[in-house]
């Protein structure tokens, strides 16, 4: 699956020492999205007029005018479905642009509720045009560089997610928390991200961070809602779908790419799980793919 990177995305100078572009959204910035691909960086859909139809995952979401989708580094997507009269921007940036804890921590790591929360978001009429206030200042900045004008770029794409994610959550219990465990459950989540082919267990992640299991479970419960195992068979759950919708593993192969033992171990995970097969997956997300 083709992979695409920011600092390949080049279409002026000053691109190779900027963290970020914004560009038109029409269907020649569009192009190199029409198939299933990943990302190393965010990438925002803001719609102006028109739609289009923005599948995530296994997920399909239908943009219209008023609507923003937020797609996370390593999410895999595609675009389709774009309307004649589409209007609105395409902002791209790295994960370091955030300098901040709050985006660089809680944005980049949320990635089991806020990422998918983010996939597609409806502000109030006032707060988009702020937003759009906000993308305007952003693209001229990115089309008339300076290095205090980057700085200022950084400050107005932050100032635009918090407010995408205080429209989900009013304010987000991570963001208005500054709980003694909130670094313990960020780190959970990049121990998680980095190790759950291999690492399954709750007693591992709690040895790692030096807490006992029943601490661990009362924090991941605070912060989103599941016990650390559920997190855990979450994580493991999200690459069996994207391994059976985008590449070309046997079954076999997925199972030991993704550390289980056998074929059959994967299909009673699976079937545990979803109450389906791996086979009856792939073919219900080959479904709604190719509807």
């Amino acid at each position: 699956m083709k992979k695409l990177e920011i600092k390949k995305n080049i279409q002026k100078l000053e691109d190779k020492n900027l963290s970020f572009r914004v560009f038109d959204l029409n269907e020649e910035n569009l192009n190199q999205y029409f198939k299933p691909h990943k990302k190393d960086h965010f990438f925002i859909v803001v719609i102006e007029n028109g739609k289009l139809q923005v599948h995530i995952e296994d997920k399909i979401h239908s943009l219209k005018a008023g609507k923003i989708s937020v797609l996370f580094p390593e999410q895999v997507h595609f675009i389709s479905e774009i309307s004649e009269n589409l209007k609105g921007k395409i902002i791209l940036f790295e994960e370091i642009l955030f300098c901040s804890d709050i985006l660089k921590n809680e944005l980049s790591t949320y990635n089991v509720n806020l990422s998918t929360q983010l996939n597609c978001t409806i502000l109030s009429q006032e707060d988009f045009e702020q937003s759009l206030n906000a993308i305007k200042i952003i693209k001229g900045i990115y089309e008339n560089p300076s290095l205090i004008k980057k700085e200022q770029a950084r400050f107005q794409i932050k100032i635009f997610l918090l407010g995408l994610i205080e429209s989900v959550h009013g304010l987000h219990p991570i963001l208005n928390n500054d709980s003694a465990d909130k670094p313990i459950y960020v780190r959970f989540k990049k121990l998680l991200n980095e190790h759950y082919k291999h690492y399954r267990t709750v007693q591992y992640y709690a040895e790692e961070l030096a807490i006992t299991t029943k601490k661990l479970n009362s924090i991941t419960k605070k912060h989103c809602g599941e016990t650390a195992i559920q997190a855990i068979h979450n994580r493991i759950l999200i690459e069996i779908k994207r391994q059976l919708m985008f590449s070309d593993l046997s079954h076999k192969e997925i199972a030991f790419d993704l550390g289980f033992n056998s074929p059959s171990a994967l299909n009673k995970f699976v079937k545990a799980k979803l109450k389906e097969t791996p086979t009856e997956l792939q073919q219900e997300l080959a479904q709604m793919y190719n509807a």
